[in-house]
């Protein structure tokens, strides 16, 4: 199976193509741009084509979600025409307001903004227009390294000394790149061997949680290994906000349809976060001093 992904530097990019680069059964080739031509499809012939997340829209310039539509609905209207998958990842932010009971996938976003009803007309024309998609809907993302790896630039600004805000009213089901990149492979080696189960899927990681608790776990996490090191570093602080003080905000995705379809499980975010801050002290590990020599008589 090849695939085609756009944005090169995007997190979920480099996890896919970490993902990838384990097994023998998968191709990806990796364009920088964030949209595609028919000559480039044509060229690269891949069994479908995965666009990463626009991360957080709710924070986007409007000229950036808007440009993000009409970049994925050019995409769509080429890989319509080759008769290539489409698969589109989006934020879990679409669904603005939030709903008390896990969302599922049959429930479209229908949010008060302007900028994010743009990305539902996106969705969509897709499902009227392009019968063999994915629209992949995420929690929040997050990763070590690339465009929009959340983890990785909570770590920078707590080694940093610098102050981390998260919302204590908004519930959220942070989820990992990595996990998500092993996720989409599986389903599209099932699609690619004859599933023909496309439409929309949630995947997220699981045990909802507040940003800010999310953000107080990560730099207590980071301080115990840190010490456990003998490292002696002032973390920054971590600061709650209040943004929903009538009505704390729940933005829990309902991810038991991919379960049932393709037997993809969540992955605990607690683990990966672990799993992460494992790696990242293991690539910053400073050297111990080198013993002084003894002085000359």
């Amino acid at each position: 199976m090849k695939l085609l992904i756009l944005d090169a530097g995007h997190c979920l990019s480099l996890a896919l193509a970490r993902e990838a680069n384990r097994r023998t059964d998968t191709e990806l080739v990796i364009d920088a741009g964030s949209v595609i031509d028919a000559e480039r499809l044509a060229e690269v012939a891949p069994d479908a084509l995965v666009i990463p997340p626009l991360s957080r829209p709710i924070r986007a310039a409007p000229a950036e979600v808007t440009a993000h539509a009409e970049a994925v609905e050019r995409c769509m209207e080429v890989c319509r025409e080759a008769g290539v998958a489409l698969v589109w990842c989006v934020s879990d932010q679409l669904y603005e307001d939030g709903f008390a009971e896990p969302i599922d996938e049959h429930v479209i976003p229908r949010p008060r903004d302007e900028s994010l009803r743009r990305l539902v007309t996106t969705g969509d024309r897709i499902r009227a227009e392009c019968p063999r998609h994915l629209i992949v809907r995420l929690g929040p993302l997050f990763a070590l390294e690339g465009g929009h790896a959340w983890l990785g630039e909570l770590i920078d600004t707590l080694v940093a000394g610098r102050e981390v805000r998260g919302e204590a009213d908004v519930t959220c089901c942070p989820t990992s790149a990595d996990a998500v990149a092993m996720s989409l492979i599986g389903m599209l080696q099932q699609q690619h061997c004859g599933a023909e189960a496309w439409g929309s899927y949630h995947l997220a990681g699981t045990e909802p949680v507040s940003v800010y608790t999310f953000v107080s776990m990560v730099r207590t996490q980071l301080a115990t290994r840190l010490e456990g090191l003998g490292e002696r570093v002032a973390l920054g602080e971590v600061k709650a906000m209040h943004h929903h003080h009538d009505h704390p905000l729940r933005r829990v995705l309902n991810c038991r349809r991919v379960l049932e379809v393709f037997g993809v499980h969540q992955k605990p975010w607690r683990l990966e976060v672990g799993r992460m801050l494992d790696a990242w002290c293991e690539a910053n590990r400073r050297d111990p001093e080198p013993p002084e020599e003894p002085s000359s008589p």
